[in-house]
């Protein structure tokens, strides 16, 4: 096969994708664009792929099975769509920097744990009633009917005592007074 051969049969390809382009670019362009839930951008790159798919198989495109290869060019860009879509449902979603700007900071496992320790050294500070009646309550999850029937004191007391045990703990740990509300 020689140069002049091979620019021919390229050019001849070339005209025949232009005219499936411009007779059945429209009506696949419909297809993929409500496919592709009207992302315009998703659609031209499908209607491209299913051409290419065209210029690909021309055997396919010159056959007497059928009268009109738009059935053809429909089905594939159906199916393309159809595994673009799955191929994006496989995936993670992707974020955009909007959403990332607008994400809440969260501290590491670091800042936790030293935070911890410092909650459990100003515990120690408090006297033993007020320091039984936190624990209960606060880090065990008792009600304070629950934390006055461990206890054998009125649940007045438990409230009052939680309260100035709270307090304390705000004197001892300023910097985290807004997590001891």
């Amino acid at each position: 096969m020689t140069a002049g051969t091979l620019t021919a049969r390229t050019t001849t390809a070339e005209h025949e994708l232009a005219a499936l382009q411009r007779e059945h670019g429209r009506p696949l362009f419909a297809l993929l664009l409500r496919l592709c839930d009207g992302d315009r951008q998703r659609a031209e790159d499908l209607v491209q792929e299913t051409l290419v798919r065209a210029w690909q198989h021309p055997e396919a495109l010159r056959t007497d099975a059928f009268d009109s290869v738009r059935p053809w060019l429909l089905t594939v860009g159906r199916r393309l769509a159809i595994d673009a879509r799955r191929a994006r449902q496989a995936r993670p979603a992707e974020v955009g920097d909007a959403v990332l700007e607008n994400a809440p900071v969260c501290g590491d496992h670091a800042d936790r744990a030293a935070a911890a320790l410092d909650v459990r050294e100003a515990v120690k500070t408090l006297t033993p009633q007020h320091r039984e009646v936190l624990v209960l309550v606060y880090f065990q999850g008792a009600s304070v009917a629950e934390a006055a029937a461990a206890l054998g004191i009125p649940p007045g007391t438990v409230k009052s005592r939680a309260y100035y045990a709270l307090r304390a703990l705000r004197r001892v740990l300023p910097g985290y007074a807004p997590d001891l509300g």
